[in-house]
């Protein structure tokens, strides 16, 4: 079976039945939120603090169950969507595209003034001569509308399959489809006005306006912008709402984003564990939304995930070993998201700061899979997939002994997977070329048996 047919067929295996789930779906939602919170450069708990602002903008409208438990998924995957339009980004201002988002939230993008002409002097083309960068943002501002409604249907569209997939249903994946329409008209990607916007987008874009300026540049700050933009932006009697409950010290998190977290935790609209199969469904979602940051990692932690899981039954794994190795091969590069595409789609050498931030994501992956409780064996095995067993691996160059089968079958997986695709430098190479290459780490930096147990999976 080549690397191709591995990648692409519907999927070969499928986790063990159902054996109940000890992790509610706010908290493992609520964890991954801060991998979202990468991508777009955020400050670490954006996610977390929009959902407590637009969860207390909500009890104060008087939303219903319903409709609170739709916004509150809503608000934590609001940002799902938005690694999908990563390398455009990038591609259009050619620079970090994460340093981009981070900025540019900060102004007023739909008119031209000096504060964002500031920040595209300083993130277009920040390598180039005056004269190249000059041109290049004229261009953008030319294709401004076109370039607008292609990033932001981008993530728009995506965020709402991510919901869908999950299981979150119609109402939260409209809810994230229209987060950037503005009340006047002006938003993307449908240019709906005032009503008809739903309610919940429309809280859901004020709540993530008000952290954002509040976290940079202080609650009054964030105040005094939303009236600015009232009835251009946001909806007027939101606006008031939010005055309201700042002036009565009753709307904003002023703690870490640990501590936040749990405070979304107790507005969680359900009580008592989710399924073991919606759990699932939230690592598929997870792993689409990694692999959707470049096109030269498309369907990598799928085509890692079989190629672990053919490794694991191979070696005649029990069913719940199984179903931590698929889990974890699915969320094993979630720390990726924090990693700019001008690194992820650069065709030539990283420099050594380059590097370094690439070493980085598994401490990432770590960092967030660790917040899951019942996830705690898990982060362990899906952040030492670059590991070696004679220690030259990153970025805790743990030897063999640190290194649980589980971790060592994910890492053979992961070098499988990274030779069977294209990548900037180089085309995707063929299976006998793939067993070679890896051949010459064996046994030194990749187990044996894991190795052999892949080739005779694939090669029977």
């Amino acid at each position: 079976m080549s690397a191709k047919t591995l990648i692409e067929a519907p999927y070969l295996w499928q986790p063990p039945p159902a054996e109940g789930s000890s992790i509610s779906l706010s908290e493992i939602v609520s964890a991954l939120s801060l991998a979202l919170d990468l991508t777009e450069g955020a400050v670490p708990g954006h996610a977390l603090r929009s959902c407590v602002i637009g969860m207390k903008l909500a009890k104060e409208l008087g939303l219903t169950s319903d409709e609170r438990k739709s916004l509150y998924y809503a608000l934590l995957l609001k940002d799902s969507g938005c690694s999908s339009n990563a390398a455009r980004m990038c591609e259009i201002v050619g620079g970090d595209d994460r340093e981009i988002k981070r900025r540019i939230k900060l102004e007023d993008w739909t008119k031209v003034s000096m504060g964002t002409l500031s920040v595209l002097w300083k993130n277009v083309l920040p390598n180039a001569n005056p004269v190249a960068r000059a041109l290049r943002i004229a261009e953008m501002g030319i294709h401004q509308h076109r370039n607008n409604e292609e990033v932001i249907q981008l993530r728009c569209d995506r965020g709402a399959q991510i919901a869908l997939k999950i299981g979150l249903g119609e109402t939260t994946a409209n809810a994230i489809r229209h987060l950037d329409e503005h009340w006047d008209g002006g938003g993307y990607p449908g240019s709906l006005r005032r009503d008809e916007i739903p309610l919940a987008s429309r809280i859901m874009s004020l709540a993530q306006n008000l952290d954002v300026f509040a976290t940079d540049r202080g609650p009054e700050t964030a105040v005094r912008v939303a009236r600015e933009r009232s009835g251009r932006w946001f909806d007027p009697e939101l606006v008031m709402a939010a005055e309201s409950l700042h002036h009565a010290g009753n709307l904003w998190c002023e703690r870490s984003a640990e501590e936040d977290r749990w405070e979304v935790l107790d507005l969680a609209p359900e009580a008592g564990a989710t399924t073991a199969s919606q759990v699932d469904r939230v690592c598929e979602a997870f792993a689409d939304v990694v692999d959707a940051k470049s096109s030269f990692t498309y369907r990598h932690s799928i085509g890692v995930t079989r190629a672990a899981v053919k490794i694991a039954v191979q070696l005649g794994l029990a069913p719940e070993r199984q179903k931590l190795v698929w889990r974890a091969a699915l969320l094993h590069d979630v720390g990726k998201l924090a990693v700019s595409n001008t690194i992820l789609d650069k065709p030539g050498k990283l420099t050594a700061e380059e590097w370094q931030s690439v070493r980085q994501h598994p401490i990432h992956t770590q960092k967030i899979l660790e917040r899951i409780e019942p996830f705690i064996e898990l982060a362990a095995v899906a952040s030492r997939h670059h590991e070696r067993l004679d220690g030259s691996g990153y970025p805790n160059g743990f030897t063999a002994e640190q290194l649980p089968l589980e971790a060592r079958i994910i890492a053979v997986a992961d070098v499988y997977g990274a030779l069977s695709e294209d990548r900037p430098y180089r085309a995707s190479l063929s299976d006998e070329e793939v067993f070679a290459i890896m051949s010459k780490d064996v046994p030194a930096k990749l187990d044996p048996i894991c190795f052999e147990a892949l080739r005779a999976a694939l090669f029977r």
